[in-house]
């Protein structure tokens, strides 16, 4: 007899919210949920194709049994019944909400998932990691994070320390793999890193800011996609999600755990005499923030400024309908169908962003990120989504971030031609033409293609290894006597004794995307790197003089390359197949203004005790510790998540 078909999802059910923290009596009945991932056959643990939950406790020196999910009990029963003191049900919870995160990022993205590679100390290599593993009670101290070097996440339980008595249980034992916004967080942390592993480096001061609220976006707008949560708060905010929202909510779900509120809420606004008020954007001094936490909060703030925007909008006609014209509502409960729609114009609207945040990464430096860079990444990839802003997404990103004062470097206005990446100029589209026009090489990139939602992921990266490495040997040969290719590539390679200095072919990845016109639109994103290690020239710079100590500099490009203009370019010749290289993303290792903003931030800026937890004691060697360190050292005592 045949077997049936398996399941497109698995249920699971979790907590909506933190279990530690009071949301109020009106909440008892959302603060329960289901999700659906996707369905894989699972191992005990549980132990999927990218998950392996290890649940040993070092501090107690136990263990606890691992959950079998493919139990014919749980699979009737959308899983065990959420509980803070069920081991078992933990190991669920992680694994829900941890596989919904890898969902929306493949779902964005067009491919599978890939985790940041292992380096073998034996063999000297680096390897293929299969698993992120999750420790859900890792720690006994109020913190988790991504450890980059077990490529795992490590989850901390403790007694609670509350603002307000009663807000949580006092001695009361919190643990942080309950709160699925601190799963998401750091479960982002782990999926950037496998894209972005240069992101960790802290090469200025919105580096890790950018990787603490990337995770902080993903985690909250993740939250804002599940309907009944949002039915609740608009029922509770009478529509109005720009008072006390749920984003202020969940960010206190960061904190109030371990007595501190944390920079996040701070940079949305505040209570004051019972009556919450929402932070003036243009008070946030964003440039004088140094700690990530606090920095990042103007960048999340930026982000859910941009949705309250479209909120507002999108809503407008409801209420008008609603209120006979005025747009003022009449005191007294919504109805709740008027409920149901503005919960699903904001379910939409969070969804739509959460996946331009996500889809944005492509378009992104190679290194050394910044908000305004971020920002010309979310206007770039969304109109290739759409061309015409018909729905005003990007005019609202552009709008928050002004009022949060980030600005991209070197742009003409804050228009949004002007905001989108370049395609390379003549001569430089010229050389990369030239240097793509190899029919071998076309073959090889276009396996990569491959790499979709459906495919092996080991297999994936294989390919890509091999494509990069395809491609780093093209380079290699054609640079040498062309310094408008290098040009090109934002690179600065030099010759000694004959021989060209050392560069990478960081990623070969794929980028699809169906336009809201139903076209088909496949892209090659490439990222090539260059590192140096460079040492200042014995002279003062800002006033001090420089110590001779070394610094990491980094530099290249991400090139976005028409994979349909490429697959015409090994029919035609490559200049007849039109502009095969879409957009060219420089970090340019000849820029003498960046080189020395970075070794006045290394120096300067970076305090020696922070200095030395990134580079160490002699700031040449970076320390692969990052997130565990930012989230201990957040406003100088230990973070609340």
């Amino acid at each position: 007899m045949d077997q049936p078909p398996h399941p497109e999802f698995r249920r699971l059910r979790i907590f909506a919210f933190d279990p530690s923290v009071d949301v109020g009596l009106d909440a008892i009945g959302v603060n329960q949920t289901v999700v659906q991932v996707p369905w894989e056959d699972l191992a005990i643990g549980p132990r999927g194709r990218y998950l392996e939950v290890m649940d040993i406790d070092p501090a107690s020196g136990g263990a606890y049994a691992p959950v079998d999910l493919n139990h014919s009990h749980l699979l009737a029963t959308d899983g065990l019944p959420p509980s803070t003191g069920n081991p078992q049900f933990h190991q669920q919870m992680v694994y829900a909400v941890a596989m919904t995160t890898i969902t929306q990022f493949e779902r964005a993205l067009g491919r599978v998932s890939l985790w940041a590679e292992d380096y073998d100390e034996k063999e000297e290599k680096y390897r293929a990691v299969e698993h992120l593993r999750i420790y859900p009670h890792a720690l006994r101290e109020p913190n988790a994070y991504y450890d980059p070097d077990k490529v795992a996440l490590l989850f901390g339980y403790f007694s609670a320390k509350p603002v307000r008595r009663a807000a949580v249980l006092p001695g009361g034992m919190v643990f942080t793999c309950l709160s699925q916004d601190v799963i998401a967080h750091e479960t982002t942390h782990a999926l950037l890193d496998g894209l972005h592993p240069r992101f960790a480096e802290p090469t200025n001061a919105d580096v890790l800011a950018f990787h603490e609220a990337f995770a902080d976006v993903v985690a909250l707008f993740q939250h804002f996609t599940f309907p009944e949560v949002l039915r609740h708060q608009i029922a509770r905010t009478r529509g109005d999600l720009a008072s006390e929202n749920l984003l202020a909510q969940l960010a206190r779900e960061f904190s109030q755990g371990s007595g501190h509120y944390g920079a996040l809420r701070d940079a949305l606004g505040e209570n004051v005499d019972g009556t919450w008020r929402s932070m003036t954007p243009e008070t946030v001094q964003y440039t004088a923030l140094q700690e990530p936490h606090d920095r990042g909060a103007v960048l999340v703030g930026a982000v859910f400024d941009a949705f309250i925007l479209m909120y507002k909008d999108r809503t407008a006609d409801l209420l008008r309908i609603a209120s006979a014209g005025t747009g003022v509502l009449d005191a007294g409960a919504l109805h709740p169908d008027l409920v149901n729609r503005l919960a699903s114009e904001a379910a939409s609207i969070s969804g739509h962003i959460l996946q331009m945040c996500i889809r944005a990464l492509d378009y992104c430096p190679p290194v050394d990120i910044t908000f305004g860079e971020y920002l010309r990444a979310l206007v770039t990839a969304d109109h290739e989504v759409s061309r015409a802003d018909e729905r005003g997404y990007r005019a609202a990103f552009i709008e928050a971030f002004r009022r949060r004062g980030i600005y991209p470097p070197d742009v003409r206005s804050l228009s949004e031609d002007s905001l989108r990446w370049e395609a390379p100029p003549g001569p430089h589209q010229k050389a990369l033409c030239s240097l793509l026009s190899d029919k071998g090489l076309i073959a090889t990139l276009e396996a990569v293609v491959e790499w979709d939602l459906r495919c092996d992921r080991i297999e994936a990266m294989t390919k890509a290894k091999k494509a990069a490495g395809e491609l780093h040997r093209h380079l290699e040969r054609a640079m040498g006597h062309d310094p408008v290719l290098q040009e090109a590539l934002g690179l600065d390679l030099k010759l000694n004794d004959g021989t060209l200095e050392k560069f990478e072919v960081h990623s070969v990845r794929p980028a699809r995307r169906i336009s809201r016109d139903g076209q088909l639109q496949m892209d090659l994103v490439v990222e090539i790197l260059q590192t140096r290690d460079e040492t200042k020239e014995a002279n003062e710079v800002h006033g001090r003089p420089a110590d001779g100590q070394k610094f990491r500099f980094r530099g290249g490009c991400t090139l976005l390359i028409d994979l349909f203009a490429l697959q015409r370019a090994a029919l035609t010749a490559p200049q007849a197949s039109g502009c095969i290289v879409r957009y060219s993303i420089y970090k340019r290792m000849t820029s003498q203004r960046r080189r020395e903003r970075q070794w006045a931030y290394v120096h300067g800026q970076l305090n020696a005790d922070t200095r030395a937890l990134y580079f160490g004691a002699s700031s040449s060697t970076y320390v692969q510790a990052p997130f565990a360190m930012v989230h201990r050292h957040a406003t100088g005592a230990e973070h609340e998540h």
